[in-house]
């Protein structure tokens, strides 16, 4: 997995690239949660996503988690098919705020 990072006044975003699952997700855990710590609103891009497993759902979960106990927005953005069809079979697309788009993600 890789990644990159665009901070803003308000505003984290976290481009995440490839596969996350068992040996990436804890980077990815530890970058989400790093952010969620900030104290910004995150939105994180899964465009580029390729394969996600249950590890890597579950690092989104507990961003997302931290990120309600912190009183932060967290978003997720323009899901590949992969990311998407995973999330959606998990019922997760229900709990998370998606956007189709990055430009509706910045827009809301």
């Amino acid at each position: 997995m890789k990644h990159e990072v665009t901070r803003t006044e308000d505003r984290t975003i976290i481009a995440l690239h490839g596969e996350i699952d068992l040996e990436s997700s804890p980077e990815a855990r530890e970058l989400l949660l790093g952010s969620v710590a900030g104290g910004k609103s995150l939105l994180v891009d899964l465009s580029a996503v390729t394969y996600i497993d249950s590890s890597g759902v579950a690092s989104l979960v507990e961003a997302l988690k931290a990120a309600r106990e912190n009183g932060t927005r967290f978003a997720l953005a323009a899901a590949s098919e992969p990311a998407r069809r995973v999330l959606e079979l998990a019922r997760l697309d229900k709990v998370f705020t998606m956007y189709d788009t990055i430009d509706d993600a910045l827009n809301a």
